[in-house]
């Protein structure tokens, strides 16, 4: 690997990044809340020196056309990183210790929505801003932001944006990687700004609406109201949250086709979207079911309320319309199997992704009807093309090691918390990158009162999560650390 370039490129993100720590400050201007300018100023310089120190220690080089998958890798597990360490830096100024601030920082810009705070009463709106603006920022990548603003990264950031989006699927919709990232933004940044319009139409007050868009879009879940979507008593912003949501779990490119180069088919014709529609139409009709005989809700409030759940848990977002740690049992292990799945391939949502569930069905129904004909030759097709070899092989082994990973998870964390509840829902909530689960940590709780080792070990679920474990997994490999100052091109 050639560290000169792995410090070069981690020195221009953080320097970038320090310059995005400024933008809380207009908030703190704006709502007169001056004493909460410092943290940031101290997060931009701390941000800003240490890119400097990267930068020197590797020359201020900018031969970044060399850097090969493994490096790309590399970068993004350090990115992640660093930019969680930096972002905690204001959390500091408000009485969070070093472990908890650094939690809360993961936990926004891995877009998990795991929150450490008990009482939000005693924070400024400037400290919720930042917790969802990192969100926002985290939602569609950290990488992918920096290979839109930063001209640096026109040709290395192929390597890079790719591993940190390590999906079955590696789709561009503009033949330069630039352009796909700053068309992605586009979607995204629009999408954002409609929310925010439309939920302060409908009676949010203008901050709070800024600050639960950001966070909707980045399938992140943050909301400055303690009680999240459930504290604004609104059926109007409950629905319209649940649409936003949606989206976020969806294939971006795909919603860029449809709203810039008009192929409304696009939508109808994937096969991922179609299961994603099912999952959430089917499972939301059933949950409100059982909400209806069960807990005795009406009609409308059972709908809503299951629609909005089912799609904020499937996306990752983790936001709440009620108190669903209270529900019965049928209905939690309804959330509880959504959980499981995530939102699509090139969306916001983590999870294990849509598209993977749809291959996993498609395999074992080509496994079972080769035991009947096993001398048949019975290719898995999505979207009318054959799923290749080698991509059958990386989805097989994301899933098993993501089984082992949260097994191992859920083991360690209810031996440390004495609660299965904890250990298993707690593992899938933070590395599925949902956020709430139940019991203590449920969408009215806190994950402040766990154990400093079950946090760190959700800390490093959160971020294996977020980077769907491809990179974390290389790095187990000897030889992935092969540090060298310079490799040929027939070496690469």
């Amino acid at each position: 690997m050639k560290t000169a370039a792995i410090l070069n490129v981690l020195g221009i993100i953080l320097v970038a990044l320090g310059m995005i720590l400024l933008t809380p400050i207009g908030v703190a201007l704006l709502a007169r809340e001056y004493e909460s300018i410092l943290p940031f100023v101290v997060a931009c310089f701390t941000s800003i020196v240490l890119g400097l120190i990267c930068r020197m220690r590797g020359g201020f080089n900018q031969d970044f056309e060399s850097i090969n998958r493994t490096e790309g890798m590399l970068i993004v597990v350090l990115a992640w990183l660093v930019t969680g360490l930096v972002g905690g830096v204001p959390y500091l100024f408000y009485q969070l210790g070093p472990l908890d601030a650094f939690f809360e920082s993961i936990s926004g810009f891995t877009t998990t929505g795991a929150t450490i705070l008990r009482d939000f009463s005693l924070y400024p709106k400037t400290f919720f801003f930042w917790r969802s603006l990192s969100q926002w920022l985290g939602g569609m990548g950290i990488i992918v932001l920096f290979v839109a603003i930063l001209p640096q990264f026109a040709v290395a950031g192929r390597q890079m944006f790719f591993a940190e989006a390590p999906g079955p699927t590696e789709e561009k919709i503009t033949p330069r990687i630039t352009q796909t990232a700053k068309a992605l933004w586009l979607v995204y940044i629009l999408l954002t700004l409609a929310e925010a319009v439309a939920l302060h139409l409908l009676g949010m007050p203008p901050f709070d609406a800024v600050c639960n868009a950001l966070s909707t879009m980045a399938a992140g879940g943050f909301s400055p109201h303690p009680q999240s979507i459930l504290g604004y008593q609104s059926s109007a912003i409950t629905w319209t949250v649940t649409l936003f949501m949606f989206l976020a779990g969806g294939n971006f490119a795909l919603q860029y086709r449809v709203l810039f180069q008009a192929k409304l088919r696009s939508l109808l014709q994937n096969e991922e979207f179609r299961f994603y529609l099912g999952i959430v139409v089917v499972m939301s009709l059933f949950l409100g079911a059982v909400l209806m005989v069960q807990e005795q809700a009406l009609w409308r409030n059972g709908l809503r309320d299951a629609f909005f759940q089912i799609v904020s848990i499937l996306t990752t977002t983790g936001f709440a319309s009620v108190d669903f740690g209270l529900w019965a049992i049928p209905a939690q292990t309804m959330l509880f199997t959504v959980m499981l799945v995530g939102g699509c391939a090139g969306s916001a949502g983590g999870g294990v992704k849509v598209v993977r569930v749809l291959f996993g069905l498609k395999y074992l129904k080509r496994e079972i009807a080769q035991v009947v004909h096993p001398r048949a030759v019975l290719p898995i097709k999505i979207d009318r093309v054959t799923v290749p070899g080698e991509i059958q092989r990386q989805i097989l082994g994301f899933l098993l090691f993501y089984i082992a990973l949260m097994t191992l998870s859920s083991l360690m964390v209810t031996a440390i918390e004495s609660d299965a509840v904890v250990g298993l829902v707690g593992t899938a909530a933070t590395i599925g990158n949902i956020g709430p689960g139940y019991g203590t940590i449920g969408p009215m709780g806190t994950f402040g009162g766990l154990s400093p080792w079950t946090k760190m070990i959700f800390i490093v679920n959160m971020v294996v999560g977020r980077l769907e474990l491809i990179p974390f997994l290389a790095m187990l490999h000897p030889d992935f650390w092969a540090f060298r100052s310079g490799m040929s091109r027939k070496e690469r």
